[in-house]
């Protein structure tokens, strides 16, 4: 039965009986940490794609000068896909462990589960995209040091060993 939880043959060996081992509390912290930078990028996104001038957040496109871009209108929606939907919908897998066939198809670390595999790529794409930022703009704001710590610490989180364990495939 697709999307069940069991761990029973029927599922392959696609998602832990969660019955029997309680999540890692550093699970937990990544799962937070998730969420709350997902907001973030939610929040911000849309503020930025519904106001590409920077009104709505009090910025103005000239520190776009030098950049590929003439107003917010493309960081806004890559911020809010990639910075707030994803790490959400990773939160979600992390918390759930849904049998999602394509997102298991396009895992690139067959040895754990999807949902580890997005949590580390959401560290990543963080991390990449503040690198980006403030290459682009310089340092404007003092957020970029803390969201390139956040994604170093989702990085950090998806390594330890308690949660790799726990995203293990089981064969």
């Amino acid at each position: 039965m697709a999307g069940s939880i069991s761990g029973t043959k029927e599922d392959k060996g696609n998602i832990l009986d969660k019955s029997k081992r309680a999540a890692p509390f550093s699970l937990w912290i990544l799962r937070l940490l998730l969420i709350f930078i997902g907001a973030g990028g939610l929040i911000s996104g849309a503020m930025l794609f519904s106001s590409p001038d920077g009104a709505m957040i009090k910025l103005n496109t000239g520190i776009l000068r030098g950049t590929p871009f003439d107003n917010f209108l493309i960081p806004g929606i890559i911020l809010f896909l990639f910075i707030g939907i994803f790490p959400i919908l990773v939160s979600y897998g992390l918390l759930r462990q849904p049998a999602w066939h394509r997102a298991e198809a396009i895992n690139i670390c067959k040895k754990y589960r999807w949902p580890w595999t997005a949590a580390w790529a959401a560290g990543v794409i963080i991390l990449i995209w503040i690198i980006v930022e403030t290459a682009l703009l310089g340092y404007i704001s003092f957020l970029q040091p803390v969201i390139a710590i956040w994604g170093i610490a989702i990085i950090a989180l998806t390594l330890l060993p308690k949660i790799r364990q726990f995203y293990a495939v089981k064969k």
